[in-house]
C-alpha cells in the first residue's frame, strides 16, 4: 500500500490537488525576498511526488496544474499591484489578473506533468520537463522567465553556476536534486546531495577568487522615490524634476561623476518636446554626461520608452529604444478597440495606446573612460537573451538597468527583479549599474553581488565606481544551447528506458 492510498489522497482528487498546490506556495518560498530555499526544495520534492504517484497522464497534469497555480500565484502576488494604481479605475480586475496568471503559467507545469509520465522513472523525467516546460515559458506568447525555480539559488554560491548553465542550468540542478530522492529513495538523496554539494563548492570557490580592478570611473545613481500614483500628476511631476537636478548637482565627496543615471521615464516631457528641460539635465552633471529615461515620440502616433544620454550643454548624443515590451503594461494588442469598447489602455504608456518596440538589443560606447555598456530598460533585464544578443559584434564593459519599480508595490516585486539583474551580472560576468525610481536601486559586481545601494523608498543619490569585468564565461558565449541538448538527450534516454521496462 503507498503512502497516497493510506492517506486517503488516491480517494479524494480534490485533496490532491490541494496537496500540490501548497506544495506549490512552499516552493515559492525561495524566491526573493524570502529566499527560502531550503522550503523551496521541500514543496518541489513534494510537487514531484505527488506527480510521480499519479496513475496516469491525466491526473499528474491536474497535480501540475493546481501545483504550479499555487506557486505562481505566491511567487507573483505582486501582479496586482499595478492594478492598485488607479484604484477607482482598475482595481476590481487586480484579482482576476492574479488567477488568470497563475493559472496560465501553471499550464506550462501541467505539461510537463503529463509529459512526465512518458518517462521511467518519473519523478527523474518531471525534473527533465519541467525544466523544459520553463524554457518555454521564457520564449513562448513574448516570454515571460520570472520566477524560474532555479532562481531560489541567487543569493547562494549555487547562483554563481550560472555562469556556466545559466537559469535554465539552475532550474535543471534544481529539480534533479529533489527528483533523485523521490526516484531512488537514499541514494537519490545522496546523489541530489552531491550535486548541490558540488555546485555549492564551484561557486563558493568562484566567490572566493579576486575581483577584478575597478575602471577609473565614477557613476551617481539618482533615486527620486516618486510614487507611482503621483508621478504624472502635473502639480508633482515637476516637484519630481527639480528633486533629480538637485540630486545629480550635489556636491561629490570624492571623484566627480563621470555619468550620471536617471532611472526609467525620470523626465516628465517628451524628448522632442522637451526643450530647456534638456539643458536644465544636462547643466545638472556638472560637466559629466546624463543618462535619463524618457519617453520619445516620432511627432505622430508612435512612441517609444527610451533611454538618452545627454551631452553637459544638453544635447542628445545617444538613444536606445526599450524593444520588448511588457505586454498590457506597455502596449496592449488591439489597443485602439479596447480602449473604444472598455477604456482600458497600456498602464505605463503617458501618452495613446502603449509603446512601439525599438529595433532590439543594442550596445552604447560611452568613450574611453565608461566604456561599452548593454542598455536594458525595466523588464528587459529579466530576460538572459537580451543582454548577450546585445553583445552579438563585441563585448560589453558594464549592464545598466534604468527600471520604474512603482508598478510592483513594497514587498515582492522590487526584490525579485533585483536578483534578476544580479542574476544577468553572473551570467555574463559584467557588472550591473541598477538605477530604479522607487529603489532598490544597486551597484551589483561582476559576480552578482551588491556592493552598494539605496533602499526601497527612499530618495537619494549614490556615487560609486564603476567595478571592472571579468573575462566571458562560458553561457555568455553559449547560451542555453548546451543545457538544452542535454535535456534532450536525458529525456530520450528516459522514455527508452520507459519502453523497456514494459512488458
Amino acid at each position: 500500500m503507498t503512502v497516497g492510498i493510506a492517506l486517503g489522497i488516491r480517494q479524494r482528487p480534490w485533496a490532491d490537488r490541494g496537496i500540490a498546490a501548497a506544495c506549490g506556495v512552499l516552493a515559492a518560498a525561495g524566491q526573493a525576498p524570502l529566499d527560502l530555499w531550503p522550503l523551496a526544495l521541500v514543496g518541489l520534492a513534494g510537487l514531484a511526488w505527488r506527480v510521480s504517484a499519479a496513475s496516469g497522464w491525466r491526473p499528474a497534469a491536474l497535480v501540475g496544474l493546481f501545483g504550479g497555480a499555487g506557486y505562481f500565484a505566491a511567487a507573483l502576488s505582486w501582479i496586482v499591484e499595478p492594478f492598485l494604481i488607479d484604484a477607482a479605475r482598475t482595481a476590481w480586475m487586480a484579482p482576476f489578473a492574479l488567477l488568470l496568471m497563475a493559472f496560465g503559467m501553471a499550464l506550462f507545469w501541467a505539461a510537463a506533468a503529463a509529459l512526465a509520465h512518458a518517462g521511467r522513472p518519473v519523478a527523474l523525467a518531471f525534473a527533465v520537463t519541467l525544466t523544459l516546460a520553463e524554457a518555454a515559458r521564457g520564449v513562448l506568447f513574448t516570454g515571460f522567465p520570472w520566477a524560474l525555480p532555479g532562481h531560489i539559488w541567487i543569493g547562494t554560491p549555487v547562483g554563481q553556476t550560472a555562469s556556466v548553465w545559466g537559469p535554465l542550468g539552475l532550474t535543471l540542478v534544481t529539480m534533479l536534486a529533489v527528483a533523485l530522492p523521490v526516484a531512488f529513495g537514499l541514494r537519490g538523496l545522496a546523489l541530489g546531495a552531491a550535486l548541490t554539494g558540488a555546485s555549492w563548492a564551484f561557486g563558493a570557490s568562484r566567490l572566493a577568487a579576486p575581483l577584478p580592478p575597478e575602471r577609473e570611473a565614477t557613476v551617481r545613481l539618482v533615486q527620486p522615490n516618486a510614487a507611482q500614483a503621483a508621478k504624472w500628476d502635473p502639480e508633482r511631476a515637476r516637484g519630481f524634476f527639480e528633486r533629480q537636478l538637485a540630486l545629480s548637482a550635489e556636491p561629490a565627496e570624492g571623484a566627480a561623476p563621470s555619468l550620471v543615471i536617471w532611472p526609467e521615464t525620470a523626465v516628465p516631457y517628451l524628448l522632442d518636446r522637451a526643450g530647456p528641460a534638456l539643458e536644465q539635465i544636462g547643466a545638472a552633471g556638472g560637466g559629466a554626461p546624463v543618462a535619463v529615461g524618457i519617453q520619445r515620440t516620432d511627432g505622430g502616433t508612435r512612441g517609444w520608452n527610451s533611454l538618452a544620454v545627454l551631452a553637459p550643454d544638453g544635447g542628445v548624443t545617444q538613444v536606445y529604444d526599450k524593444y520588448h515590451l511588457v505586454p498590457f503594461g506597455e502596449y496592449i494588442p488591439f489597443g485602439d478597440l479596447l480602449f473604444r469598447w472598455f477604456g482600458l489602455r497600456a498602464f505605463a504608456a503617458a501618452e495613446g495606446f502603449g509603446y512601439s518596440a525599438g529595433e532590439g538589443p543594442a550596445l552604447m560606447d560611452l568613450g574611453p573612460v565608461l566604456g561599452r555598456v548593454v542598455p536594458l530598460i525595466c523588464y528587459e533585464a529579466v530576460f538572459p537573451g537580451i543582454p548577450r544578443r546585445a553583445q552579438a559584434a563585441g563585448r560589453a564593459d558594464w549592464l545598466l538597468q534604468v527600471t520604474n519599480d512603482a508598478w510592483f508595490g513594497e514587498w515582492t516585486g522590487p526584490y525579485q527583479h533585483l536578483a534578476l539583474a544580479r542574476l544577468r551580472a553572473i551570467e555574463q560576468g559584467l557588472p550591473m549599474i541598477r538605477v530604479a525610481n522607487t529603489g532598490v536601486s544597486a551597484v551589483i559586481d561582476a559576480r552578482g553581488q551588491v556592493l552598494a545601494s539605496m533602499p526601497l523608498g527612499v530618495q537619494g543619490r549614490l556615487d560609486a565606481r564603476l567595478p571592472g569585468a571579468l573575462p566571458a564565461t562560458i553561457y555568455a558565449a553559449q547560451g542555453d544551447r548546451p543545457v538544452l541538448v542535454l535535456l534532450a538527450v536525458i529525456a530520450a534516454g528516459l522514455v527508452l528506458v520507459r519502453r523497456r521496462s514494459r512488458p
